[in-house]
């Protein structure tokens, strides 16, 4: 079969032929349609993200849609390295496969599905979002950013906020449902989030960095009652992958930091999402912009440069 294939972490992967996979026990095999271009995969892809060894060579790709020997079309995720999903066939634990019902096809669910599956943990699971509650999303341009907005409303929030670097972009994502806007490139951007996110009950960071240290100062500072739970849920590190947290900031107000992702949620928890979401998405309607490549174009591909909001899917 042919593949994506790394070699080395400094280049990007090439369309090559690796031999069939063998599926072992409780493994069935599944012919890829369409796997997504994530910020995942390319970290993965790249030696970078925390659940890397260093090993090489490597198949990339942790999710996507195929279909089986006995005909149904499946969505599928939790891949390990070195056996990915931007291949032609893959072998995927026999757990890990959800049945996909008709509504939307094979390219937008690849594309949709993994920011969605993020935005539903952080969301629905880790900070247990109550109807009537109000959410800050930090990163709310990207992919993952805009459907945490998509899906908080459908959650039923009473408020919510969306903050990120793209001003353009803000404005989909007022439309998409924000009560109300922060631009993080603004000079008052501290005064912003102050005035309009500062009594939330969740914050779903995709960005971590300086402006998740400058975010959670002006939200927890400005408080109207500090022992309110504040849930502050991080998913994403685009800004950077640390940040200085006074000790002061856990002791004068009531704020829960957790995180959400592999490890901190588990294989079950991620398909039990992935379970809800198949159903959900049509209603939803994911507001993700795609673009689909065949997978023996994955090199070039990978070193385009596209839109905020825009994912790339492959196609074998």
């Amino acid at each position: 079969m042919h593949a994506a294939l790394v070699t080395s972490f400094d280049r990007p992967p090439q369309y090559t032929e690796v031999p069939d996979p063998e599926p072992g026990p409780d493994e069935v095999l599944v012919h890829v349609l369409a796997a997504g271009l994530h910020p995942r995969v390319r970290s993965g892809a790249a030696g970078t993200h925390y659940t890397s060894d260093g090993a090489l060579p490597l198949v990339p790709g942790f999710d996507g849609v195929g279909r089986t020997e006995d005909g149904r079309r499946v969505f599928f995720a939790g891949l390990h390295a070195p056996r990915g999903s931007m291949a032609e066939l893959v072998a995927v634990p026999a757990g890990r496969l959800v049945e996909l019902p008709p509504g939307l096809d094979d390219v937008t669910i690849a594309a949709a599905m993994n920011p969605a599956m993020s935005a539903w943990l952080a969301l629905r699971h880790r900070a247990a979002l109550q109807p009537g509650e109000s959410v800050l999303v930090l990163g709310a341009t990207g992919n993952a950013g805009r459907l945490a907005v998509q899906l908080a409303r459908h959650l039923g929030a009473r408020r919510i906020v969306g903050a990120g670097r793209d001003a353009t972009s803000l404005e989909v994502v007022r439309r998409l449902g924000a009560d109300a806007i922060v631009p993080l490139t603004a000079d008052d951007v501290a005064e912003r989030l102050a005035r309009e996110a500062a009594d939330v009950d969740v914050v779903v960071d995709y960005v971590w960095g300086a402006p998740t240290e400058q975010a959670l100062a002006a939200v927890t500072g400005a408080r109207s009652d500090p022992a309110h739970l504040l849930r502050w849920v991080h998913v994403g590190a685009t800004a950077g992958p640390t940040i200085t947290l006074p000790a002061a900031t856990l002791r004068k107000t009531n704020v829960q930091v957790s995180g959400s992702g592999q490890g901190s949620v588990s294989p079950e928890g991620m398909v039990g999402a992935i379970t809800e979401l198949a159903t959900l998405l049509p209603q939803v309607r994911p507001a993700v912009d795609v673009v689909a490549v065949p997978l023996r174009e994955v090199a070039a591909a990978w070193e385009a440069r596209t839109a905020s909001g825009t994912r790339v899917v492959l196609v074998p």
